[in-house]
């Protein structure tokens, strides 16, 4: 008798420029699929770094809770976020809140982090009418294409990211950190290698030093990790960056990352890793009651600009710690 995973794996497709798909059939139960299929779909996402399963019929945030905590329980609650999301029960988010006609660049969820997610999961209760796809792209495979100069610089040195936090823009100090003590606050920066500066107008800037480069803990695949594109500040729409630069100054930008030794990523590199990440990319238009569950370390996802109403949960689990990733530099705040 064949296993349940060896049958669900069986069941996959997969295509150029598409992230294997799965087509299931949960007779009106999501949450018992979910329960059943657990980790022949967390085996699945293993071998193909992420599965997107059609036909769950994923109806609320309620629903969406209970197939979620069923599938990577336990969940992560977020720190250090970028910008805001909507709580909800069951350890669920909404998706970040992001302007629908600007792309959110490729990324691995949290990779400035200390304990980052390895498993991301994404519930599509409402599809947009246009784009809007959460798209996936192979970090391993990222990593070979890169020139080799380039690679070997940022293993040496790491990726720095700065942040700037203040009620305007992006996450508050208080959101990201959730506490408005500026004790607590201190302390985890402390802890988790942040260097911090509190600011005149009560706005805090913070800096932290972190390995671009990562082995999967499970496969020691050798992985580019990081959210050096994304946060940079060239991949602004040229108005937003001109209108923050001449709002805050160069220095007080939400978020920007540098090389480790902290020299400015140039405008043609983060150009490059965008070309490269769209060779890679591979995207699925969500349907409402689609799920796609990712391998956070294997798989760079991007959430794609968008019209009409979108409507997406989000879930984070199996927490991994940056220093059983073989990090290629020390984590320090400087």
């Amino acid at each position: 008798m064949s296993s349940p995973a060896r049958t669900l794996l069986a069941d996959i497709e997969t295509a150029v420029g598409r992230p294997a798909l799965l087509h299931a059939d949960p007779a009106g139960d999501p949450t018992a699929w979910a329960a059943e299929n657990r980790w022949a779909l967390r085996e699945a996402v293993t071998a193909h770094g992420a599965v997107y399963v059609r036909g769950l019929g994923l109806r609320d945030a309620t629903q969406v809770g209970a197939v979620l905590n069923e599938l990577g329980a336990p969940l992560m609650a977020e720190r250090e976020a970028f910008a805001p999301r909507r709580s909800y029960p069951d350890g669920v988010y909404s998706a970040t809140k992001w302007p629908s006609n600007q792309q959110m660049c490729m990324h691995h969820e949290l990779s400035y982090t200390l304990e980052f997610p390895g498993l991301m999961m994404f519930a599509c209760l409402a599809a947009p009418t246009e784009g809007g796809a959460t798209a996936v792209a192979d970090a391993a495979r990222v990593l070979a294409a890169l020139p080799a100069d380039l690679v070997e610089r940022f293993e040496r040195e790491g990726w720095m990211l700065t942040r700037s936090y203040n009620e305007e823009i992006g996450a508050h100090w208080s959101e990201a950190f959730g506490t408005e003590d500026r004790a607590v606050v201190e302390a985890y920066c402390r802890a988790n290698a942040i260097a911090f500066e509190w600011q005149p107008d009560g706005g805090l800037r913070t800096r932290q030093r972190r390995s671009a480069i990562v082995a999967h803990p499970v496969t020691g695949t050798r992985c580019w990790f990081n959210q050096i594109a994304f946060l940079n500040e060239w991949t602004m729409a040229p108005e937003v960056h001109d209108f923050l630069v001449d709002e805050y100054g160069p220095d007080g930008l939400p978020f920007n990352t540098r090389f480790g030794n902290g020299d400015e990523i140039g405008v043609d590199v983060v150009n490059m890793l965008g070309e490269i990440y769209e060779q890679h990319t591979r995207r699925e238009p969500w349907h409402s009651g689609d799920l796609l569950v990712v391998d956070n370390i294997r798989s760079a996802h991007s959430r794609e600009a968008f019209t009409g109403p979108r409507e997406v949960l989000v879930a984070m689990s199996d927490a991994v710690r940056l220093a059983d990733c073989s990090p290629t530099v020390g984590v320090t705040g400087r």
